[in-house]
């Protein structure tokens, strides 16, 4: 079993970045389900001091039910249409990090309205994880054979590519990657200084 590298300092999830280049205001983190959004979503949102959304869970809060119960009982483009909604709230806070449904990120339209308001970040992990990740979990709607996940990830792939950034989310420890988006967030910020 590989062992964690050692950082060179250590990690304080509460710790306020400097104000040296500045942050996007919207954090969109978009990814296959498994991928880690809502682990890294809540530790980048602590480390940075902003409120964190996780999309599905306010689909539950507005709805009373379950994405399971949505997609069972209303369908997979009803829940689709819910989160488009709530995409398009979610833009009007000032400053958050955002956890997207993993089939968000697929609709064109969804796109450009992340886009257009914010950085898009992809978090990718490696198939193997992702199926150990979702072992035993049965709150996934599409959760099913490993054989299906792989196409329905695959079909996927094209649309996650177009994220702003790519952060390989795999088997680094999540403080580890936190850093890693804000030290990637910052570098394009420096280069790109008048975006969202």
């Amino acid at each position: 079993m590989e062992r964690p590298r050692r950082m060179s300092r250590t990690l304080n999830a509460e710790e306020k970045p400097t104000p040296e280049s500045p942050l996007p205001p919207r954090i969109f983190l978009v990814g296959f389900m498994g991928s880690g959004k809502t682990t890294i979503g809540r530790l980048l949102a602590r480390r940075l001091g902003r409120p964190f959304i996780d999309l599905d869970e306010r689909i539950v809060e507005r709805t009373g039910q379950s994405i399971s119960q949505i997609f069972a009982e209303r369908g997979e483009a009803a829940f689709r249409k819910l989160e488009t909604e709530l995409i398009n709230e979610v833009i009007g806070e000032p400053e958050a990090v955002i956890s997207l449904g993993g089939g968000a990120f697929v609709s064109e339209a969804n796109r450009r309205v992340i886009q257009a308001n914010g950085v898009s970040i992809w978090l990718d992990c490696p198939f193997d994880i992702i199926v150990e990740r979702l072992r035993g979990t049965g709150d996934r709607p599409l959760n099913t054979s490993p054989e299906r996940l792989r196409r329905l990830l695959e079909s996927r792939l094209s649309s996650y590519a177009q994220a702003d950034l790519r952060i390989d989310a795999g088997r680094s420890h999540p403080l580890e990657l936190v850093e890693k988006i804000i030290e990637r967030l910052r570098h394009r910020s420096a280069r790109q200084p008048s975006s969202a």
